[in-house]
């Protein structure tokens, strides 16, 4: 059985393959008899290229948790994620993010910058806006998997009323249609949710108005979750704050409005890094591989708008 895998594939990681398994590197000519293939992030447009050859395709496993860029598969080839590789970096993001956010730091390092002590500036004891404590605050997160459940795990110890959202509502995590009723009450809105037809555009200027003054929205999912303009008219009314990991346009182009938007923090699509992330992946990629081999169901199977 041949299984296309990335140029930089993490072998060490895979552990023992079954006998009969070979590696061949997605690129590097069109193994037709492939069965299994390994997306990497970069690997989408090289792979919808190849897609019509690989006729005995029968899984592709992604690196990645989203799933938006893969192309629509033939009938009969199984699509899994990285549910579980990402979950810590990003939830460690997230609340990172929260807690620069609440305490202003943005701003503390810009004077640093400056070479100026602001005091003028504190609020750290005057209960204005950003100087929230977590303890006090409301989270809701919608888009409640894997990442989100890593996310809610680690809320907890801070006291944070913590509220999930889920396409699919089950005990303890409601569903999309509560949304419009908890959005005037959190303190931070956190999307996590797939890119799919129904969600795009979801934050549109509606939504955006519905939220609390001074709520914090937090984009570690998708960017086109968002519609920019509504954003960024909210930004710059001081409606909203927002911390984004994934923008709408991405990468975000030079001189692009968001960068210097009021109340906005931007990383560049990083919130999953981590020095781990590799061998955390090709880890699972081995264990789907010998399930594969052995007749055994796969981890984190997903379909399209899932």
């Amino acid at each position: 059985m041949i299984a296309l895998v990335p140029a930089d594939a993490g072998t060490d990681a895979m552990g023992p393959l079954p006998d009969g398994v070979e590696l061949a590197v997605l690129g590097t000519g069109v193994p037709a008899k492939a069965e299994f293939c390994v997306l990497g992030p970069p690997d989408g447009d090289r792979f919808a290229e190849i897609l019509p050859e690989l006729t005995a395709l029968k899984v592709v496993q992604t690196l990645s948790a989203g799933i938006d860029r893969v192309p629509e598969l033939p009938a009969g080839v199984t699509l899994c994620n990285a549910g579980g590789v990402h979950d810590g970096p990003v939830a460690e993001w997230i609340i990172g993010v929260i807690l620069a956010m609440n305490k202003d730091l943005p701003h503390y390092l810009e004077r640093q910058r400056a070479g100026e002590w602001d005091t003028a500036g504190n609020t750290a004891f005057s209960g204005a806006a950003g100087a929230a404590d977590l303890a006090e605050q409301h989270v809701l997160i919608v888009g409640h998997g894997s990442i989100g459940r890593a996310l809610h795990d680690r809320l907890a110890p801070f006291g944070t009323k913590v509220t999930g959202i889920a396409r699919h509502p089950r005990d303890g995590v409601l569903g999309p249609d509560d949304l419009p009723r908890l959005l005037p009450g959190a303190d931070v809105i956190v999307l996590l949710a797939p890119l799919t037809a129904e969600t795009k555009g979801m934050v549109d200027a509606a939504f955006l108005a519905a939220m609390r003054p001074g709520a914090l929205l937090v984009n570690a999912a998708r960017g086109a979750l968002v519609q920019t303009p509504a954003l960024l008219g909210a930004l710059r009314a001081g409606r909203v704050r927002a911390a984004l990991d994934a923008t709408d346009p991405e990468p975000l182009p030079p001189g692009h409005p968001l960068f210097s938007a009021p109340g906005a923090l931007i990383t560049p699509h990083v919130a999953g890094s981590s020095e781990h992330w590799r061998d955390r992946a090709y880890r699972m990629v081995g264990d789907q591989l010998r399930r594969y081999a052995a007749g055994e169901p796969l981890a984190n199977v997903r379909r399209h708008g899932y």
